[in-house]
């Protein structure tokens, strides 16, 4: 089965997440996703304007393990393995501090942070929008869990405070601690931005007790010596942001998976260019001996025959080659991409990028671009380019199952797109427009001038095959919105 959630990156990028789940008892699990890129003729973006080089390097992909889901109830009450497995790290780390011990303890430190980040996320999504009579009881035990699982945690600092573990090793604990603490008091405050935007009856209840929870970890924080947002004072507040992102990428390098790519096809790329070679050489050696056959060693028409033969065999070579490549497109991909984990590869990916003529578009995505576009449907064939993003994805669930104590469902592939290079050809973002006014005659009032890119999403799976359909607003200054339309 595969996931997808496309949203705003940042104000000329769109993030795709595509989560690709391996069913449990597949071995081999096969994906397809097929990308079709709409874009209107006026932006000038066509093959001969933008290259396959061009677009990857507008393209940037992550591809990282799907965090393991678990209720933070659960992981409060120890109903799953989460603290078990960190406090099993701790204490072995603390007994034998080997070298296989520091890495576990790192790695289940890291995996233990991603887990509570991926549940505070979860679970803030769903308070948001559950029906108000459900809030209170919620919210209540919200707030109780999260505060028994940081004091879980902070509570293992004991087990490594001893003389075998070094300094360097209890500082990891010490990011984690700041980790955590930045997640809580970032999603109390994302909590209370949407109690407060959906009206709750129990905002004002729990804007006490939320504010509260966030001042003591801010007089936390503080005593660690952990960075604290101030208010004015920008400069601090630049290397906060510094830091967030530092701590980030380390506590979730764990996920993001080794890869290696590759130009896919070499082999079969190379036979073809040798065939082409040597189907130019069997034209001229046979004009050659034909002719030389027939008049004889250094005569006027073998000497003729013989540059004509060899100013079309590299022509010949040349249309070959041009020919063969094209047929070997529609086999092949642009890349190839080995995923390992730890050494073993769990599976590979392959992406391919090609402008397609409408009339090559398959029935069901011409069907699914008309839906709800009547009036664009009159000279639409003329006035679009299509650009195909084609990604497979094969997944070895044995191996990757071999890959971690937890479960891990599958892999995600986080791919950003931007659209910097559609904008020179954009019109001013600023239309004007005329009202009637009785004082003035008429006033000049100003329209936003707007592009729309829509995308189409095939996912192909042994148990799926689903069209979604996005689309993009955007103009000079960047994108404008993102909408699910199918």
């Amino acid at each position: 089965m595969i996931e997808e959630n496309v949203k705003l990156h940042d104000k000329f990028s769109v993030e795709l997440k595509l989560g690709f789940i391996a069913r449990k008892k597949a071995l081999k699990n096969n994906f397809t996703i097929n990308a079709w890129i709409f874009i209107p003729e006026s932006l000038d973006i066509n093959r001969f304007t933008y290259s396959k080089e061009n677009f990857y390097n507008d393209l940037k992909s992550n591809i990282r393990l799907i965090t393991p889901i678990f209720l933070l109830r659960d992981i409060a009450e120890r109903k799953c393995p989460v603290f078990a497995n960190l406090e099993s790290s701790f204490q072995l780390l603390a007994s034998q501090p080997t070298r296989t011990n520091k890495a576990e303890y790192e790695y289940q430190l890291k995996m233990f942070l991603s887990i509570l980040k991926s549940s505070l996320r979860e679970e803030i999504n769903h308070i948001s929008n559950i029906k108000e009579d459900d809030i209170d009881y919620l919210l209540h035990h919200h707030l109780d869990n999260l505060v028994s699982v940081m004091g879980q945690y902070r509570a293992l600092y004991f087990i490594i405070n001893v003389p075998t573990v070094s300094t360097e090793l209890v500082e990891y604990f010490n990011y984690g601690d700041e980790f955590m603490s930045n997640l809580a008091e970032y999603n109390s405050f994302l909590l209370l931005k949407n109690l407060k935007e959906r009206k709750s009856a129990y905002f004002d209840e729990y804007k006490i007790k939320l504010l509260r929870f966030i001042d003591n970890e801010l007089n936390y924080k503080k005593s660690k010596n952990y960075l604290t947002v101030e208010r004015d004072n920008k400069k601090e507040n630049t290397g906060i942001v510094f830091k967030l992102g530092v701590l980030k990428k380390y506590m979730e390098s764990h996920l993001f998976l080794n890869t290696d790519k590759q130009k896919d096809g070499i082999f079969a790329e190379q036979l073809l260019l040798s065939l082409a070679a040597g189907i130019s050489m069997v034209f001229a050696t046979f004009i050659a001996f034909s002719v030389q056959k027939k008049y004889g060693n250094f005569t006027m028409p073998l000497f003729v025959a013989l540059v004509v033969s060899y100013m079309l065999k590299d022509r010949i070579k040349e249309f070959t080659r041009y020919y063969l490549a094209n047929k070997m497109s529609t086999r092949y991909f642009d890349h190839k991409i080995r995923i390992s984990v730890h050494e073993k590869e769990v599976g590979w990916a392959k992406e391919s990028m090609d402008f397609i003529h409408y009339k090559k578009l398959p029935a069901d995505v011409v069907e699914c671009r008309q839906k709800f576009s009547i009036l664009q449907n009159i000279s639409r064939r003329n006035s679009e380019k299509t650009i195909l993003y084609r990604t497979q994805m094969y997944i070895d669930r044995k191996t990757l199952d071999e890959s971690s104590k937890y479960f891990i469902s599958g892999i995600n592939s986080i791919i950003r797109l931007n659209f910097s290079s559609f904008l020179k050809n954009m019109d001013n973002p600023d239309f004007p427009l005329f009202f009637p006014d009785a004082e003035k005659d008429f006033i000049m009032v100003k329209g936003l001038k707007l592009y729309y890119i829509n995308i189409i999403l095939q996912m192909i799976s042994d148990e799926q095959n689903e069209l979604v359909k996005y689309r993009i607003a955007i103009n000079r200054k960047g994108i404008h919105s993102i909408e699910k339309v199918i």
